[in-house]
């Protein structure tokens, strides 16, 4: 019984080695926590969930409120360039303003297309993107000015 858990721990040891090494030391990651640069500030959560397939959770502060936007991307390489994605996907987001065009809370769906690059030998990756939306309610509509500047750490 005790070579077995003693056999075990080091797979799984070796397990997680091989997962750090190749979030550190290569052009893919499997998690990322970081920042998004738009009209105000943000954090960025990414992670993939399988192959090419990436769920992202972006919580945006700035002077006018809060929004919450949960994105699943699909990656796909592009060709010569080792470390570069580009990727595209659909979200939903819920957004507490305090504007112009109306004080509350809305729920809106979302769209984004982007580039993500994950720097060779560093834990170091980012991205930039456009992300569309259309919010519910009133004064609400289409938006085309969200997206920004993603940093994030690779792990």
């Amino acid at each position: 019984m005790r070579k077995i858990c003693i056999t075990s721990l080091a797979i799984l040891a070796f397990s997680f080695l091989q997962a750090q090494s190749k979030s550190t030391n290569s052009s893919s990651y499997t998690t990322a926590l970081g920042v998004k640069v738009w009209d105000g500030g943000g954090i960025s959560l990414k992670h993939f969930v399988n192959g090419n397939n990436a769920l992202e959770g972006i919580g945006y502060f700035w002077r006018q409120g809060f929004r919450l936007t949960g994105l699943y991307e699909i990656h796909g390489p592009i060709s010569g360039a080792s470390g570069l994605q580009w990727y595209i996907g659909p979200g939903a987001h819920i957004g507490f303003y305090n504007t112009r065009n109306g004080d509350g809370s809305f729920i809106g769906l979302d769209g984004v297309l982007g580039l993500d690059y994950k720097f060779n030998g560093a834990p170091i990756n980012m991205s930039i993107d456009w992300q569309p939306s259309f919010e519910f309610g009133d004064n609400r509509g289409f938006v085309g000015s969200w997206g920004g500047l993603g940093i994030r750490y690779t792990f």
